[in-house]
């Protein structure tokens, strides 16, 4: 079994980043999610330069899962009250850290990475005083609503979610520590 490293990511791994973006947000997006709306998506949000940005910015933590040298997975964790005031209010924490992305490259998937990434998102939140962790998960995708659930996660509300032109809809989940 190969053994999965998750640390801090720094600018120099931006493009790798991105590649694993473009290669696994696809297969998280709804069934019938139009290509063009998703490469838009990728360009706007998943790019290089934007990695960049988050990866500059104090109030995100991109972590990396590593395995054989190479990057399969990744998360983004962002401190702050949530900006949408709906999803603010079924948080309800203070303060508060978003798991905004988790992604694993489908060849990595069932072999712990995702775990390897939660725990380590779980600690970060823990050690940095947080008083829980909330995300958005589509409500079609099952196989992360399961996972989530694994992990003491429970539906507090639902938030939109664009894509390109097309709005999707997800569940907002909440773990209290």
């Amino acid at each position: 079994m190969t053994t999965v490293t998750v640390d801090r990511a720094g600018l120099w791994d931006a493009e790798a980043l991105s590649d694993v973006a473009a290669a696994t947000f696809p297969l998280a997006c709804p069934p019938g999610t139009d290509i063009d709306d998703i490469e838009v998506f990728l360009t706007d949000v998943l790019s290089g330069e934007r990695f960049g940005e988050y990866l500059s910015d104090p109030a995100r933590t991109v972590l990396k899962a590593v395995a054989d040298d190479e990057i399969v997975g990744y998360t983004i964790l962002h401190g702050g009250t949530p900006a949408d005031p709906a999803v603010a209010a079924a948080v309800d924490l203070d303060p508060v850290l978003e798991i905004s992305k988790m992604y694993v490259l489908p060849g990595h998937h069932g072999a712990g990475v995702s775990s390897a990434l939660m725990q380590a998102a779980l600690e970060r939140a823990r050690g940095a005083g947080y008083a829980g962790i909330w995300l958005g998960v589509n409500q079609q995708n099952l196989r992360a609503q399961r996972f989530y659930a694994k992990y003491g996660f429970q539906q507090v509300g639902t938030k939109t979610f664009t894509v390109g032109r097309q709005v999707h809809h997800d569940f907002v989940l909440r773990l209290v520590f």
